[in-house]
């Protein structure tokens, strides 16, 4: 499948906008909070070379799963450290999910609407197909509690305090424990996000093409 042109052709820029949305979202938010960090780092931008991972944008390009470059944030700017951060990184996601159902919702009404007859209209319904399911993609398995993605952020408002140094102690070997996670029960994990993308794309407009 990756071996089509086409598809790359497809799945690239959808990739693109999707981390630049969601990176960006991160550093905006923390920003709001005080943070000057994402600034200084050139984070807060919507240029997405800055925010690509390889081998989190491979992971995306070939089993729809991945991750990017973390913007990084600094806490310690923060009024309520432990909340803010679980805000800081249901941004991304959350971002991902509003980009998914505006761009569904317009692709949707000019689809079969003012572009509904054009040659362009099937090369235009592929590509907002790719860059929903992309979009979703990314934001539900950054959901995933695993640190270092942003569901483990979430996850840490909720962990006792005195368990705290430990859990954060994962991040170390977050990316290698995500990787076994994928390898062991990947095909669980895509079962259980399934529905999920199914709920986000029927909310964008585009139910039945998943």
């Amino acid at each position: 499948m990756l071996g089509n042109p086409l598809i790359l052709l497809y799945r690239i820029p959808a990739l693109l906008v999707a981390i630049t949305v969601h990176e960006y979202a991160h550093g905006r938010v923390s920003e709001a909070f005080g943070d000057p960090t994402p600034r200084w780092s050139g984070r807060l931008s919507l240029n997405p070379i800055r925010h690509l991972d390889m081998l989190g944008s491979l992971m995306i390009l070939l089993v729809g799963f991945g991750w990017a470059k973390p913007v990084p944030v600094n806490p310690n700017y923060y009024k309520n450290p432990r909340r803010d951060m679980a805000l800081v990184g249901l941004a991304g996601p959350i971002t991902n999910f509003v980009t998914a159902i505006i761009l569904g919702r317009l692709g949707f009404f000019f689809l079969t609407g003012p572009l509904g007859s054009s040659d362009l209209a099937p090369i235009l319904g592929d590509f907002l197909i790719w860059i929903v399911l992309i979009n979703i993609a990314l934001g539900l398995f950054n959901l995933v509690p695993i640190p270092p993605l942003d569901g483990s952020k979430v996850l840490a408002y909720f962990v006792p305090d005195r368990l705290l140094p430990a859990y954060w102690q994962l991040e170390k070997y977050g990316i290698l424990i995500l990787l076994l996670v994928l390898f062991v029960s990947g095909n669980i994990l895509w079962q259980i996000l399934t529905p999920l993308m199914r709920l986000v794309l029927g909310v964008a407009g585009l139910g039945g093409q998943f």
